[in-house]
């Protein structure tokens, strides 16, 4: 865990940005540390890194830790600059709201595919370690004595940071990471708890597509293979 938040320190403080749209991978190293190589063309994510030659196709079961999450740098200082006020329980709150609506949305997406959910650690079970950063939720749902409305054309944005590992050896497979922000909807409008949290489901979505879609190619052509 704490390489993963060195990792995760460096991408937040960096100058290094992902944009889901962009396809500009000039300036992205090729190989990672651990030998993982850069994806090209890659759909829904916009940066991939793979062991070469990587074989997804003996995981029927999938562990996925609780994700860390992080928010934007001087979310809290700048929201509080506003009307709004958010305090500390506030922030543990949404970051505890943001796993679960994670951890529902994978699961939810991974069953589509007939994979287990499990904590067990085995050759079948690939082990996914998730964190969310860089999180910035336009209107905070906070816990005040006075009720307040706030209006925004988008709920906020989010970067995911992903790692993919074969849960018996402990060996890296994959890293990606993806920035998605919610939809504008070119008017005002009203930000609520279940709203934020339709905007996270919204978000979330395509890298749970992303990951089901993977397994399943790499199911359906050794399927096809033996056939």
């Amino acid at each position: 865990m704490k390489l993963l938040l060195i990792v995760l320190s460096v991408i937040i403080s960096g100058p290094f940005s992902v944009d889901a749209h962009s396809k500009n991978k000039s300036e992205v190293p090729e190989y990672t540390v651990e030998g993982l190589k850069l994806v090209p063309n890659t759909k829904n994510i916009a940066l991939v890194w793979a062991e070469p030659g990587a074989d997804l196709s003996q995981y029927k079961r999938v562990h996925i830790l609780e994700p860390y999450v992080a928010f934007k740098k001087n979310w809290r200082r700048d929201q509080n600059r506003s009307s709004i006020r958010v305090s500390g329980s506030d922030m543990e709150r949404i970051k505890k709201n943001v796993k679960e609506i994670f951890l529902a949305v994978f699961k939810e997406e991974l069953e589509k595919g007939n994979y287990v959910l499990t904590d067990e650690r085995s050759e079948d079970v690939l082990l996914v370690r998730p964190a969310i950063i860089n999180l910035d939720v336009t209107a905070p749902d906070v816990m005040t004595s006075s009720r307040s409305t706030t209006f925004t054309r988008s709920a906020g944005s989010m970067t995911l940071y992903i790692e993919l590992y074969d849960a018996e050896t402990e060996d890296i497979i994959a890293k990606a990471m993806d920035s998605r922000a919610d939809r504008d909807n070119g008017y005002m409008q009203w930000q609520t708890g279940p709203a934020n949290r339709a905007a996270g489901t919204r978000m979330m979505r395509p890298w749970a597509e992303a990951l089901r879609n993977g397994l399943d190619e790499a199911r359906d052509t050794t399927k096809t293979d033996k056939e």
